[in-house]
C-alpha cells in the first residue's frame, strides 16, 4: 500500500501457478518489488505504472467479461 501523501501505481503481471495456464493479476507496485525481492523472475511483468487500479483491472482482464449480443459479438 502506498505510504501518505504518495500516489498508488499498479502493475499487471503473468501469474506463474504449476500445472495450470498462467493468469494475469493485478498488485500495487510494492507488492510486485517484495514479491520479486523473495522470487526473482518467477512471475512475468506485464506492464507497470499503471494509475489507478480500475486500469489496471481492465487490461489484465482483456476482453474477457465483455457484454455480448445474442449473436455472441461484442458491444461497444
Amino acid at each position: 500500500m502506498a505510504k501518505t501523501g504518495q500516489r498508488e501505481s499498479w502493475v499487471v503481471y503473468l501469474m506463474t501457478l504449476s500445472k495450470h495456464t498462467p493468469m494475469r493479476a493485478v498488485c500495487e507496485l510494492a507488492e510486485w518489488e517484495a514479491m520479486e525481492q523473495l522470487k526473482p523472475g518467477h512471475h512475468t511483468l506485464i506492464q507497470k505504472g499503471i494509475s489507478s487500479e480500475v486500469e489496471a483491472e481492465l487490461l489484465a482482464r482483456g476482453t474477457s467479461g465483455d457484454v455480448r449480443d445474442a449473436r455472441g459479438l461484442r458491444r461497444t
